[in-house]
C-alpha cells in the first residue's frame, strides 16, 4: 500500500484495507521464522493526518494466528490485537534537525527515546507495508502456551504430560550430568 501526501486532505485520510494471509505469512517468516502462521486475512484500519513536520499514522488490526505451544507443541490459536501510532517524518524535515541531533548524540548516545516512534519517508509517498509489517511483528508474544498450567513433554520419552503420566522413573538424571551429583559444596 502506497499513499501520497497529496491524498491526505484537511480532515485526514481514513483507509480500510485487508492484510492478506500471504502478506502475514511472509511477514512472519521474512527475517527469522517466528513459528506463527496466520489463520486468515485481517482487517486493517488506518488514519493519516498531516502535522507540521510530517504525517501522523494511527492504525489497528486484530490478527488471528496459530503456533506450537512452547511446552507441549500442541497447536495454540490466538487473536492478537495490534494498535499503533507513528509519527512519519519527511527526510527534508529531518535534515533541518540533523545539526541539533548530532550535538545531542555526541553527549547522550545515538538513541533518542523521544523520537522512538518516528519513521522516515521521502516527503511525497508513504509505503505503508513495511510499517504495518513491523507493528504486527512487534505485537507477537515471545512465547505462546496452550494453557497456563501446561505440563509440557517428558524429557525422556516425549509423552505429552497433559494427556497422562508416562512410565519414566521420576527424578531420572541425564547420564551426561550424573557426575555432577558427586560435587561437594562447602
Amino acid at each position: 500500500m502506497v499513499v501520497t501526501v497529496d491524498q491526505i486532505r484537511e480532515g485526514g485520510l481514513s483507509l480500510e484495507e485487508t492484510l492478506s494471509e500471504s502478506f502475514l505469512a511472509h511477514a512472519f517468516s521474512e527475517v527469522k521464522d517466528t513459528g506463527f502462521r496466520p489463520d486468515g486475512p485481517a482487517p486493517l484500519h488506518l488514519k493519516l493526518q498531516k502535522t507540521g513536520g510530517g504525517v501522523l499514522l494511527r492504525g489497528s488490526t486484530e490478527v488471528a494466528v496459530h503456533t506450537p505451544c512452547r511446552r507441549c507443541l500442541a497447536d495454540v490459536h490466538l487473536r492478537i490485537p495490534v494498535s499503533f501510532t507513528l509519527n512519519l517524518v519527511s527526510q527534508a524535515a529531518l535534515a533541518g534537525r540533523k545539526d541539533e541531533d548530532d550535538e545531542q548524540s555526541e553527549r547522550a548516545g545515538s538513541f533518542d527515546l523521544e523520537r522512538a516512534d518516528e519513521e522516515l519517508f521521502d516527503g511525497k509517498t508513504i509505503n505503508l507495508d513495511p510499517l504495518v509489517r513491523e507493528q504486527v511483528l512487534l505485537a507477537l508474544p515471545m512465547h505462546a502456551v496452550c494453557t497456563d498450567g501446561c505440563k509440557g513433554l517428558c524429557g525422556s520419552c516425549g509423552q505429552n504430560l497433559n494427556e497422562g503420566q508416562c512410565d519414566c522413573a521420576p527424578g531420572q538424571v541425564d547420564p551426561r550430568l550424573a557426575v555432577l551429583k558427586n560435587i561437594k559444596l562447602n
